[in-house]
């Protein structure tokens, strides 16, 4: 799969569906892993949320998300700004998988119990690349709050 994986982001390969898929894949997993670290500390229940959310939305075995976290920690690194990551998702993903996207992002966030200022700004920013209303994130922001911290409305 890494290989695979590879030889897409450096185009070889035809391009088929399922190369598309593997390629957004990257991209979403290469967003969570900016959010996760944008704070300066990547924590284990970070980690796991990022694992979890890959898992899940790409029906992947935990060993596959691990080379896909691996590739695209290193991609995310040699990359200039999270515009290619963005346009690949705003390419392949309805409105409704972008918002997925951006309620990761708030899991991602809110993992450790804080909203960081780095992590704030990095969401707007994220949810203005990938072309979403300010009400749904706000939305997917608040759905992600009440089940973290159920008790803040009290």
């Amino acid at each position: 799969m890494f290989n695979r994986i590879m030889n897409l982001l450096q185009g070889e390969g035809e391009v088929t569906e399922k190369s598309r898929f593997e390629r957004v894949q990257v991209a979403t997993c290469a967003l969570l892993m900016e959010v996760a670290h944008s704070d300066g500390h990547y924590q284990s229940v970070e980690a796991t949320v990022v694992h979890d959310l890959l898992a899940k939305k790409f029906d992947l075995s935990a060993a596959a998300v691990a080379e896909l976290v691996d590739y695209s920690h290193q991609h995310r690194e040699e990359s200039l700004d999270l515009f290619q990551f963005a346009r690949e998702i705003n390419a392949h993903f309805s409105r409704a998988e972008k918002l997925d996207v951006m309620e990761g992002i708030w899991r991602v966030i809110y993992a450790d119990g804080t909203l960081d200022k780095h992590e704030d700004a990095l969401a707007r920013q994220l949810a203005a690349l990938l072309r979403l209303d300010h009400k749904d994130v706000i939305d997917r922001k608040l759905k992600v709050l009440d089940e973290v911290c159920p008790d803040r409305k009290s």
